[in-house]
């Protein structure tokens, strides 16, 4: 991998990202090389600026070398969200992702215990077939037993049934 971010020909090696931003020369075993690539500077800067270079290069050289990448990865995710949001950071967008899943679990709990009542309060209901059913044979069986499946007592206007609302 290291490979990749040195110049053909056995010329003079292109500095890494981080050596580029720490105005040093790249040396060949330059443990951010491999992870910051010189066309990317903007994922140690902002790596750099959040964590420092000294940190950043402790971490990497106490790591194996195949957990390297990960730990990159994670380090430009952080960063990137303590840029956009310095006191919180990734916590933050885990948080409000999870009360975004709270919030979608309470609505998906109450829409169930809202069907199931309708099951309960209307039994004929419950032995509806979504195979066996077309559109014309259910509006004709809400109109057959005398009235509103739901209970709501509404007239309805059978010219208009198919019509939106909007």
């Amino acid at each position: 991998m290291k490979e990749n971010w040195r110049k053909q020909g056995g010329s003079a090696a292109s500095p890494c990202a981080a050596c580029k931003l720490l105005r040093r020369r790249c040396a060949k075993d330059c443990v951010f090389a491999p992870y910051f690539p010189a066309d990317e500077p903007h994922k140690f800067a902002s790596v750099h600026k959040v964590f420092g270079a000294s940190n950043v290069n402790k971490l990497l050289q106490d790591l194996p070398e195949h957990q390297r990448g990960d730990a990159v990865s994670s380090m430009v995710y952080e960063a990137n969200a303590r840029m956009r949001d310095p006191v919180y950071g990734c916590v933050g967008a885990i948080s409000s992702l999870q009360q975004q899943v709270d919030a979608l679990q309470t609505q998906l709990a109450i829409t169930q215990a809202e069907a199931v009542h309708m099951r309960m309060r209307h039994p004929f209901s419950s032995s509806y077939s979504p195979e066996n059913a077309s559109p014309s044979s259910s509006r004709n069986a809400h109109t057959t037993h005398g009235g509103d499946p739901f209970g709501t007592d509404m007239a309805v206007d059978q010219n208009n049934v198919g019509d939106s609302f909007w």
